[in-house]
């Protein structure tokens, strides 16, 4: 073999994976088709789920300390909802999806791992024991496993002949990285009577410290093909139809026409080949779900993965990623849907959905709904399918960050081990034959017992059966 993982793809799911691979002592190879890294941002906004996780690894403070990357409310179909309603330590943040990439980049090449550039993937075979991958450029990589990172138009994912079902996009929409002049700073969704909309989200700043924003336009007539170039007069026009005379350009600086289309692999694991991000799961770009998501899908099977190399996995657990991560993606398929059909994404201004808007934006003011709808776009409302959901409100979930004395439960998981939170000092005889893999905090502190995944999800909790927990996510006892 030549390396452990092979990881196709050099976004934010492929260097977060690469540093959770990194995080478990797994050899890894990152490539990348690209000659350089994109200095382009497709997203904006870092939900409290993949901001709690990034701070899991101590990574969180030196990301935000790359610029400025203000608190931003979330919303839900251009409905803002407050930033109390999160229900959490961390807000949302603007970090742009370039940012994101340049800072993994670094702390990578900190570590040792460079991404290979102009490696782009040709050819791909696996057998019982491994992968083999050939390059255009004439390389040729073998490893255990690869993971698809290489978004929406994955080659792996054509390679593999992986069925792809959804609806295909029947619109197409502009999105802009922009500077602009008299803007409202509050202004964030706006529709004209004509069925012409407007969406704005910051992007923190350029080199000068000048405010950048994501716009994006649509409505009538602006559903052109993707291949035809979006124009700055386009863009003006836009701008005023929507926002009139006021607001003008006075930078742009990327822009593209994107697609609602909506689709979802039928399976994230493909033998020793699994796909993640966008070459698993592709749709709108509304709450900037679709990199978080991906960031996400990393962090579920990195420390798997690791299992799997060093041996201590138990079986089916990397049956586990797509029994977990499939139904995640869907939810956030369904949720976009949802509210493409609410913004009327397509300018229709249908009576009904006028509607339905009117009635859903009375109910989203409501603190239960705002409540739900905040849980469902920070990430922290998921709930994986484990064994015990059933019976205890903690299992499948995020961990709660507790003050344990000595360190908060975000500190523990910075190593990638698992952690046994035992209060009482009930289980050190059961967890010992384990302690290679789980780390055991005690006495004293008032919280009630539970195991805890290297991913930061509870995986046990309660006071009985903890034995047959350690064998299902930890393997066999030393």
């Amino acid at each position: 073999m030549d390396t452990d993982v092979l990881v196709v793809g050099a976004g934010p799911t492929g260097m977060t994976l690469a540093n959770e691979l990194l995080t478990a002592g797994v050899s890894t190879v990152l490539v990348d088709r690209l000659s350089q890294r994109s200095d382009l941002s497709k997203a904006g906004g870092v939900q409290s789920r993949t901001l709690e996780a990034l701070d899991q690894r101590g990574l969180l403070e030196p990301l935000l300390a790359t610029g400025d990357h203000p608190v931003i409310k979330g919303h839900f179909a251009g409905i803002p909802l407050p930033v109390h309603s999160n229900r959490h330590r961390l807000p949302w943040r603007s970090v742009p999806q370039v940012v994101i990439e340049e800072f993994f980049e670094r702390h990578l090449a900190a570590h040792g791992l460079h991404a290979r550039r102009d490696h782009e993937l040709v050819g791909l075979t696996q057998d019982d024991n491994g992968v083999a991958a050939a390059f255009g450029n004439g390389a040729t990589l073998r490893a255990r496993y690869l993971v698809a990172a290489d978004g929406a138009h994955s080659t792996v994912r054509s390679l593999l002949r992986a069925a792809f079902p959804g609806q295909p996009g029947t619109l197409t929409v502009i999105a802009a990285d922009v500077r602009l002049g008299g803007v409202d700073p509050s202004v964030s969704h706006t529709w004209n009577e004509d069925g012409h909309w407007a969406a704005l989200f910051p992007l923190g700043t350029d080199p000068q410290g000048r405010p950048l924003r994501r716009l994006v336009l649509g409505g009538p007539g602006r559903s052109l093909p993707r291949e035809i170039p979006v124009t700055e007069d386009e863009i003006r026009h836009g701008l005023s139809t929507v926002l009139g005379t006021r607001v003008h350009l006075l930078e742009l600086r990327y822009a593209r026409r994107i697609t609602n289309a909506s689709r979802q692999v039928e399976q994230y694991r493909h033998g020793r080949v699994f796909l993640a991000g966008d070459a698993a799961h592709v749709h709108l770009p509304l709450g900037a779900q679709g990199m978080n998501t991906g960031m996400q899908d990393a962090l579920n099977l990195g420390w798997k993965l690791g299992a799997a190399v060093h041996g201590w996995a138990p079986e089916n657990l990397l049956d586990t990623y797509h029994a977990e991560r499939h139904p995640a993606g869907a939810a956030v398929l369904r949720n976009v849907r949802a509210q493409s059909l609410l913004m009327d994404w397509a300018g229709t201004r249908d009576p009904d959905v006028l509607a339905a808007r009117e009635i859903f934006m009375a109910m989203a003011q409501l603190p239960d709904a705002q409540h739900y709808l905040a849980g469902l776009m920070s990430g922290m409302a998921g709930r994986y399918p484990m064994h015990g959901t059933e019976t205890h409100p903690l299992v499948g979930r995020p961990a709660p960050d507790l003050d344990l004395g000595p360190a908060r439960v975000h500190e523990l998981l910075r190593c990638g081990r698992g952690i046994l939170l035992d209060p009482a000092d009930t289980f050190a005889g059961v967890v010992g034959p384990w302690s290679d893999r789980v780390d055991r905090v005690g006495q004293g502190a008032r919280i009630e017992p539970m195991l805890i995944r290297p991913d930061g999800y509870v995986c046990w909790a309660g006071a009985a059966d903890l034995e047959p927990a350690l064998g299902r996510w930890f393997g066999e006892p030393c």
